[in-house]
């Protein structure tokens, strides 16, 4: 099994309920499956850069017109994103790390997102065919911590309704949760019991994910490469 572990938070684990979630998470996982192969990507060691017009016209571009040729500063622009397709592509488990802040996900985040989505990295697309993964991820894992209370389908939140709708785009329909709900000691007297009951479920959702079917169905072969 090969899971690829994003994270988007500047602060250290031990102040980090997310960071902690990702702790207990991947503590249980590799307990189960002692031979994960593990990637770890920091957003704030390996920044994204923002979306581009370059990028833009380099991935775009040959979907529109199958002739088109990327320029040297269209393919310079790419160079991040595809690293990082490439991690995305070899990945069983995408596992992503984040606090929400502002009702949503980190800019950081969003920003790597917007680079990793891209035509011609992690899915094709054309009016015939629609949208054709390039990818064999087959679950998304959010670890996630927030200061408030966001109960199921909350308009606030934007966060798991950005991810669900940006992976089910590219055929990810798999979408595990763990959230640590009310981390604000101002507004939440019963921060640490939601927490301690948020590192159980990341525990439990590990468990989930060790026991992945990663088989292809039968009479079905994979897209990715």
């Amino acid at each position: 099994m090969n899971v690829l572990h994003v994270c988007a938070n500047p602060k250290p684990t031990e102040e980090s309920v997310s960071k902690q979630l990702a702790a207990a998470f991947f503590g249980k996982l590799i307990e189960l499956k002692p031979d994960v192969e593990l990637v770890n990507v920091n957003l704030y060691d390996e920044k994204p850069p923002f979306y581009s017009y370059e990028l833009y016209r380099g991935v775009w571009n040959p979907v529109f017109d199958e002739e088109y040729e990327p320029t040297k500063v269209e393919d310079m622009a790419t160079n991040y994103a595809s690293k990082q397709a490439e991690l995305f592509n070899e990945a069983d488990v995408l596992v992503l790390t984040m606090p929400m802040w502002n009702f949503g996900v980190p800019a950081i985040m969003k920003a790597w997102i917007d680079q990793v989505l891209c035509p011609g990295l992690t899915f094709d697309i054309s009016k015939e065919d629609g949208v054709q993964p390039l990818h064999k991820i087959k679950s998304v894992v959010l670890l996630v911590a927030s200061g408030g209370v966001y109960k199921e389908d909350d308009d606030r939140d934007a966060l798991t309704r950005q991810a669900r709708h940006a992976f089910d785009f590219i055929g990810i329909d798999d979408i595990e949760i763990v959230w640590a709900e009310g981390q604000n000691p101002l507004f939440f007297d019963d921060c640490d019991e939601r927490k301690e009951l948020a590192l159980e479920a990341a525990g439990e959702i590990a468990e989930d994910i060790a026991d992945l079917d990663l088989s292809e169905p039968e009479g079905v072969e994979a897209t990715a490469e």
